[in-house]
């Protein structure tokens, strides 16, 4: 049941890629790439499982932090050209 769960996540994944790849816009392409690392940690959790090591659960929570820390840097990137942009500094001028 579970191997057919990974191999259903995988589908699902290579969907994604293509979405990455062909997306017609920038943010779609930031959306597919958010959908990746989602799929990417629930297929931790199914080999995790699968496999018997509980500790990919530790290391999918990681790297869920870490998608969305870089989801958020990349969409402020994009919608500011920089990183480093203060709201507060716009108010001022």
């Amino acid at each position: 049941m579970f191997a057919a769960a990974a191999i259903a996540v995988l589908l699902a994944l290579a969907l994604a890629v293509i979405r990455a790849i062909k997306g017609p816009t920038v943010f779609d392409r930031a959306l597919a790439g958010n959908s990746i690392g989602s799929l990417a940690i629930i297929l931790l959790a199914v080999v995790g499982f699968l496999t018997g090591r509980p500790e990919f659960l530790d290391i999918g929570l990681t790297y869920g932090l870490l998608n969305l820390i870089g989801t958020l840097a990349v969409l402020k990137f994009f919608r500011h050209g920089d990183l480093a942009h203060d709201p507060d500094t716009e108010r001022q001028s």
